[in-house]
């Protein structure tokens, strides 16, 4: 099941997970966006199914992960994808950040997949298969993060839930881990006239969809099978270059 699979990373992923021999489930807050991912699929010759609901709502999250296993047989991935701060709240200093905003950050990013690890922990643990976990995270997590401080700081946690998932069901086969994207090429990233910073980027461009889509894909196969509770960063060198002009 891909969350946020309708657009952007979410329907690169989608269509990875697909090109591998995944039979997937399009989750999508726009019903016509997940209906759209899943015909397409369909008529490339994949399995696919759609299904809408809000993430933020613990109901909706609940019936989609229920009815993904229900139409799947079973569920042996979750990917999550939903997340962002500029496309839903401004980007603005902390100490002009108002609570609202704040629960808004941390609703998109952190606490529904915090929901969703729960929910489907509790269903590998049933189906004593085993399962993979990932989640597309941000170098903002580990690095400072200005004028996104919510964002950042609630994607510092998912690294976090990740280690944690490790360390306590690495011996039932389940596995979470991490894509950390540095400046991604997105609708949002690529409408931002403050996110042109491809001349801070050593690799000198963005990094694309499909770069993202790949590195999920690998943590859930089994190439990746004994890593576990770690973030692969796709950034074109950003976090690891130094701090002096050459």
């Amino acid at each position: 099941m891909i969350g946020g699979g309708g657009t952007g990373i979410g329907r690169a992923i989608v269509r990875a997970y697909a090109a591998a021999g995944a039979a997937v489930v399009v989750a999508d807050v726009d019903a016509a966006r997940a209906t759209e991912a899943a015909a397409e699929l369909r008529t490339a010759g994949h399995t696919a199914h759609a299904m809408s609901g809000d993430v933020r709502s613990r109901e909706q999250l609940d019936d989609m992960i229920a009815g993904a296993a229900e139409r799947l047989g079973g569920l042996d991935i979750l990917v999550t994808v939903v997340g962002g701060q500029v496309a839903f709240v401004p980007a603005v200093k902390l100490h002009e950040m108002n609570d609202e905003d704040w629960e808004t950050v941390y609703d998109l990013n952190l606490r529904y997949v915090a929901r969703a690890v729960r929910r489907v922990l509790r269903l590998f643990l049933e189906q004593e298969t085993g399962g993979n976990i990932v989640s597309i995270g941000s170098v903002t997590g580990f690095m400072a993060a200005p004028k996104q401080a919510g964002y950042g700081a609630a994607k510092a946690g998912l690294y976090s839930l990740a280690r944690t998932v490790a360390a306590e069901y690495a011996a039932d086969g389940i596995r979470m881990n991490i894509v950390a994207g540095g400046a991604i090429s997105t609708a949002v990233n690529n409408a931002n006239p403050a996110g042109d910073r491809v001349p801070e980027i050593p690799a000198g461009r963005y990094g694309t969809s499909e770069e993202m889509a790949a590195a999920a894909v690998y943590l859930a196969s089994d190439e990746a099978r004994y890593v576990t509770g770690q973030q692969i960063v796709l950034d074109g060198g950003v976090s690891v270059r130094g701090p002096f002009p050459e």
